[in-house]
């Protein structure tokens, strides 16, 4: 089939009583792909995935975390300053890529399992595919937010604390204590704001693009992997663009404890509406690409593994 990362193993019916595209082709050409892999209901091919991806782009989220907290880094031009903000000292570089890892698998297995149930108990592909995907996001971002605030002010060049042994504890032990508890989950609303509608606006592309997309014959591989490429990147592209203001809001909060509300009117007041794209160059790279890598890589996991 198609893309493999969600429920397109077997024909499914949705609410109508009509078969997918893919299921369709199926019967028509009389024709099962070998390319369903037996493990579709485990989550070893999306954590494998999602560490991989989180991995491999962390250079890419350093310079966006920096690009859009506003911090200074040197260089003469903007890619010499991207460049700059991508080099080591990698701070924090294990809780960041442990963090996304386990979040991104979460969401995207269990958005699948959810979408699997809904859709057998007669949901349609809208609600099947957002309802899982925002309940989620919500609880692994709200898990992750002192990590991802930690990590994110360790990045900021001369900080002190990035210096030692365990930055990311070092600036939660300083937060709490100059800060009180709360400052662990300071711009959670933003985060919230900005993570639930990316990944559900993944999921969702992810879903009716499996769907939308030609048929294509499950034997010829480029096909298939062309296809499983398109979902994979227009589902991160879309997520990473989308969202890209709250995570300015989020970032700014971080580096003056303001709420979100005021945050933002204070930006406006000083930028203008600039500041929606505020390190959107560096944004929509370092968040589309390891979702996409994380929806294509899981599609290929399923089928490796399976061999």
């Amino acid at each position: 089939s198609g893309s493999s990362f969600g429920p397109r193993f077997a024909p499914t019916v949705s609410r109508g009583g009509l078969l997918s595209r893919e299921a369709q082709w199926r019967c028509e050409t009389g024709r099962a792909s070998s390319m369903a892999p037996s493990n579709s209901g485990s989550p070893v091919p999306y954590f494998v995935a999602s560490g991989t991806s989180a991995l491999t782009f962390f250079p890419l989220w350093k310079a966006a975390a920096i690009g859009q907290s506003g911090y200074e880094v040197a260089g003469a031009s903007p890619l010499q300053k991207y460049l700059q903000a991508m080099k080591p000292p990698w701070r924090g570089s294990l809780v960041v890529i442990g963090g996304m890892t386990w979040g991104r698998a979460a969401i995207f297995y269990g958005s699948d399992i959810g979408s699997r149930w809904m859709r057998q108990n007669g949901w349609g592909v809208g609600l099947s595919s957002t309802v899982p995907s925002l309940t989620l996001a919500v609880i692994a971002q709200t898990l992750n937010q002192p990590f991802v605030r930690s990590s994110i002010m360790i990045q900021k060049p001369g900080e002190e604390l990035a210096t030692r042994m365990f930055p990311n504890a070092a600036m939660i032990k300083h937060l709490l204590a100059t800060k009180g508890p709360g400052a662990l989950w300071l711009g959670l609303d933003a985060a919230i704001l900005k993570t639930a509608p990316k990944y559900m606006v993944a999921v969702l592309i992810k879903d009716y693009m499996g769907q939308w997309l030609a048929p294509v014959d499950p034997q010829d591989r480029r096909a298939v992997l062309t296809k499983s490429a398109k979902v994979a990147v227009t589902a991160g592209v879309a997520g990473a663009v989308l969202t890209n203001p709250l995570d300015v809001v989020r970032n700014e909060m971080f580096k003056t404890d303001e709420k979100m509300l005021p945050c933002m009117a204070r930006m406006t007041s000083e930028m203008g509406p600039r500041w929606l794209l505020r390190g959107i160059n560096k944004n929509w790279v370092a968040v589309a690409a390891p979702i996409a890598s994380t929806i294509f890589l899981t599609d290929r996991f399923k089928v490796w593994m399976a061999l």
